[in-house]
């Protein structure tokens, strides 16, 4: 996947801006309030500039749902191409050094067979056998299961981000944490008016643990 290109992107965004000046009337709203909005238009360019080559997903599509967001893509699995379907609700944050987990359940997965209707796993999904309400159990199972995925259960699944190791082995990524953790946590993650929404928590009182943190 290629690494995607700063001076690229910072034109993309003060040419969105440019044509979306709302946008920054919303940041300093969202600012007073803690809350920090992200236009879905900026998820949907990243997936447009990143997910290129053979194997990458086709044809994203990512909606809100508030207060959940739905993504769709089509995709190569085991000989088939494939057209997903699901729809994300974050359930609960909790990010401090050492862990930054996610909960979430998916709600609404649907999988269609495009092309390879003979084989296995299109056998699997036409037959109905794959129980898809139930994606986290299918998680569970899974031989290779990604590291990052630590726990997974019927429509639930907890992801670690710092499980991943190109975060898990940034030094600049723990230094962030361990400042800024302290006094500024995320309470929440959703969807509203077509932008993901986080919604922070300040603690003043933990201030001199972040500034132990930064002379550390």
């Amino acid at each position: 996947m290629p690494k995607p290109n700063p001076k690229v992107l910072l034109s993309a965004a003060a040419s969105y801006l440019r044509s979306h000046p709302e946008e920054l009337f919303r940041a300093v709203k969202g600012a007073a309030g803690l809350r920090v909005g992200i236009p879905l238009d900026a998820l949907r360019y990243l997936v447009r500039e990143l997910a290129t080559g053979k194997k990458a997903p086709k044809d994203v599509v990512i909606e809100a749902v508030p207060p959940g967001i739905r993504v769709a893509a089509s995709f190569r699995l085991m000989g088939s191409t494939l057209r997903g379907r699901l729809t994300l609700f974050v359930e609960s944050v909790d990010i401090a050094p050492g862990r930054a987990l996610v909960a979430a359940r998916i709600a609404n997965m649907d999988l269609e067979v495009l092309e390879g209707g003979d084989s296995p796993v299109a056998g699997l999904i036409k037959s109905g056998a794959l129980d898809l309400s139930k994606p986290g159990n299918l998680l569970a199972f899974l031989p290779n299961r990604p590291p990052m995925i630590v726990d997974a259960q019927d429509d639930r699944v907890v992801i670690d981000l710092l499980k991943v190791p190109k975060l898990a082995g940034n030094p600049m990524v723990q230094k962030a944490l361990a400042v800024l953790t302290p006094v500024l946590s995320l309470r929440s993650i959703r969807t509203k008016d077509d932008h993901l929404e986080m919604q922070l928590h300040a603690t003043p009182g933990r201030i001199a643990e972040s500034f132990a943190a930064a002379r550390s």
